[in-house]
């Protein structure tokens, strides 16, 4: 799979990025757009290039025209695929999500105004699983968010960085050892050069990212954050005062480190961190998952959770069991007492494990800074 999990391309496609991007392909003598993409492109002001060119076999995939250029474009070969109505989002976004867009007007608004509420709402309307056109709109979201983390790991910001994934616990409060402990974790991957990815959600993903995020600041800084953000220690009864405490600290630092959350709408009652610079949010939550684990190319650690920290180091696990050598990543467990007796994760791994490559790339620490000790040997 594209460790984005966007759909394959054909070799024989051109990705039309920007306007930009157009007008330099036109300004070349392009004469044909053949297999030429197009996505969320506001090609208005464009209809002299676009009536000259050939567009037979073309693709645009929710993009704006001038009146009559897409009856031009249609008639002469192109396949246009139009803005969808009543969906809350852009199935065709050419960009990851901010926390800023997701969370506008936090300060100010409550939570369920805002577009992160609104696209759970919508995805949870009854009968909205049946609806074919609603089926599409999600598949196309879930196939541009791809587009976009690939662009972002292949050419943009975090091209060429070393991912680590840190996984743990939702209901880590802050306040608590465990939330400070995932937030130093964050903390000190980053200062060694690594980029934090996470699920994008609350507890201990969130601490991570904060972590990360404030890396670059002081220690006194970072343990301020901690105290403003432990005033409200989880999203629970009111995201809209979990989500401002973030914002404040947002605000106060506003060019943090970058850091990477893909959340998912699936679990829609948990809502995304504000301290992930870039959001991949999915409304597929097997695709994010799998994404998730694909893109830690500096391998995984794993804090103390439940249920889904356990599923997610067994999903890791079967790619490592049935990987070659060479793909094999660290997956490294945090916490003794907590992976050989509360959820007795461990010895099942060791036992899995045994006898196969992936046996020397499995480890179980003590603390979050032996487990910056695996990662970075």
């Amino acid at each position: 799979m594209n460790p984005s999990g966007a759909l394959n391309p054909s070799p024989r496609t051109l990705d039309v990025e920007s306007i930009v991007h157009f007008d330099k392909l036109v300004t070349s003598g392009a004469g044909s757009m053949h297999g030429w993409h197009a996505q969320s492109l506001d090609l208005r002001g464009r209809s002299r290039e676009l009536k000259m060119m050939d567009p037979q076999g073309a693709i645009f995939l929710g993009c704006t025209f001038d009146d009559g250029i897409e009856e031009s474009l249609r008639s002469r070969g192109a396949l246009i695929f139009p803005k969808m109505r009543g969906v809350p989002f852009n199935p065709y976004r050419g960009a990851l999500y901010t926390a800023r867009e997701l969370y506008e007007d936090i300060s100010a608004t409550e939570y369920e105004a805002t577009l992160d509420a609104r696209i759970y709402e919508w995805s949870i309307l009854p009968g909205k699983h049946a609806s074919l056109d609603a089926t599409l709109a999600a598949a196309l979201h879930d196939h541009a968010i791809g587009d976009a983390l690939d662009e972002l790991l292949g050419n943009g910001e975090l091209s060429g960085t070393k991912l680590v994934g840190v996984m743990g616990g939702h209901a880590a409060q802050r306040g608590t050892r465990e939330f400070a402990d995932a937030a130093r974790l964050g903390r000190l991957l980053a200062q060694a050069g690594f980029t934090v990815a996470t699920g994008g959600g609350p507890g201990a993903m969130e601490a991570a990212n904060m972590g990360a995020y404030l890396s670059g600041l002081p220690d006194a800084d970072s343990t301020a954050a901690l105290q403003v953000l432990a005033s409200v220690p989880g999203f629970r009864p009111s995201v809209t005062a979990w989500a401002r405490q973030a914002a404040a600290v947002v605000e106060s630092y506003p060019e943090g480190t970058a850091t990477l959350g893909i959340p998912t709408w699936f679990y829609g009652h948990e809502p995304p961190n504000l301290f992930s610079t870039h959001i991949a949010k999915y409304f597929a939550n097997a695709i994010r998952e799998a994404i998730l684990l694909e893109l830690c190319n500096g391998g995984i650690v794993f804090l103390p959770g439940s249920a889904g920290t356990v599923q997610e180091i067994f999903q890791d696990a079967c790619e490592n069991y049935y990987g070659a050598p060479e793909t094999i990543t660290p997956m490294v467990l945090v916490g003794r007492a907590h992976w050989e007796r509360t959820y007795p994760a461990w010895p099942m791994l060791r036992s899995l494990a045994a006898g196969r490559p992936m046996a020397d790339r499995i480890f179980l620490v003590d603390t979050v800074e032996d487990a910056l000790a695996v990662v970075a040997s």
